[in-house]
């Protein structure tokens, strides 16, 4: 066995990108065309994945439309519970594996059918799934084949254990980053569950609730709907996830401004579990920011920023109307937008939700 590729198993903790090539190497130790990656969190629906470029398209398709819950591949290996690799020969008989839906209506007419995959749990509670694919032509995969990659085996799940707690600590590393710098702050995966806090925003009480199972949410019913609107286009890769918007205190004011970023990695990376840091920053004296960082921030029309601003300068809506010539009905309009975007309920709530902005460090 080759000691170049258990060192970049190992590499592959560090730097994902290396995942594909790995992958192909480790594919024609068993004469296949390629290698997949999965890691599967069952519990919160959340699937990552990577693999050589040669089967890139045929995986595309076989995540996009479901194909990995499909059929008896996956459930049954899992349930085989082996310390090792499995061959479609061990798990299926002849005539089962016929009729199973993922090789008769997927696999088998795109030319694939066999393959050798194993399923590794992390304390995570990630399940690491790795196969090797092979085109129906060129017949299962031998054992001897499957004692090699058997002995790759320990070394995969090593390095994704050390990939998963990596992610990890470097999520507690920014919030505790934001927390030196004053700002509250928590790193949150796609689903909004907690993944690192800092102290500021644990102690934050009266605006922030926290859950079981690490779940948390903004005390204020608007922002929250706000906050889970920009987290599922975080998980979409929608470019209109940062986002930043009022949340209100007990008192039922506008008191904190919070700002959303999505945190963006390696595409290859599939132990990245952050997908957002949630900043809050307290409301200071009011001032109006630049009407572009106004329009990007709260995902406004330029017609919406502009509006928003003069307020921040202290303009009426009338002296608005005047001044850009339109009408009072057109401003109200634009107002009306303004308020439900930015989670606003008055207008003075506006404009201390935009003197809250420029006390945002990097908000542009």
């Amino acid at each position: 066995m080759s000691l170049s590729l258990i060192d970049r198993i190992y590499e592959c903790s560090f730097f994902p990108d290396l995942w594909p090539g790995v992958l192909t190497e480790i594919a024609q130790m068993g004469r296949a065309s390629g290698g997949v990656l999965f890691a599967a969190n069952p519990s919160a629906d959340i699937l990552r994945w990577t693999s050589s470029e040669t089967v890139r398209p045929e995986m595309t398709d076989y995540v996009a439309d479901g194909w990995l819950m499909k059929g008896g591949r996956l459930g049954r290996t899992l349930a085989a519970q082996h310390a090792g690799f499995l061959t479609e020969l061990d798990i299926f008989t002849d005539d089962e594996l016929a009729e199973d839906p993922l090789y008769r209506d997927f696999l088998r007419p795109k030319g694939w059918g066999w393959c050798a995959g194993t399923a590794v749990m992390l304390p995570t509670n990630d399940v690491l799934i790795m196969t090797i694919e092979r085109r129906l032509a060129d017949g299962p995969v031998e054992a001897e084949a499957v004692q090699m990659l058997d002995g790759l085996r320990p070394h995969l799940g090593r390095s994704a254990l050390m990939a998963a707690r990596l992610q990890m600590e470097r999520a507690q590393t920014a919030a505790n980053t934001l927390g030196l710098l004053g700002l509250p702050a928590v790193v949150l995966d796609s689903r909004g569950r907690a993944l690192a806090a800092n102290r500021q925003i644990e102690d934050l009480q009266s605006h922030v609730r926290w859950r079981a199972k690490d779940q948390m949410a903004l005390k204020d019913p608007a922002a929250e709907r706000l906050l889970q609107t920009a987290l599922a286009r975080t998980a979409a890769d929608d470019n209109r996830a940062a986002q930043s918007f009022a949340v209100r205190g007990a008192e039922e004011e506008v008191s904190m401004v919070a700002h959303l970023v999505p945190v963006r990695g390696s595409a290859n990376d599939i132990f990245a579990r952050s997908a957002a840091i949630l900043m809050l920053t307290p409301v200071t004296l009011p001032h109006a920011p630049p009407v572009e960082l106004v329009q990007s921030l709260f995902d406004l029309t330029a017609a919406e920023a502009g509006v928003a601003r003069s307020l921040a300068a202290g303009d009426s809506l009338q002296d608005i109307a005047v001044t850009r010539k339109v009408s009072h009905g057109t401003v109200r309009t634009q107002m009306r937008s303004i308020l439900e975007k930015t989670g606003c309920h008055r207008q003075a709530e506006v404009v201390a939700l935009l003197s809250g902005v420029t006390a945002a460090p990097g908000a542009g």
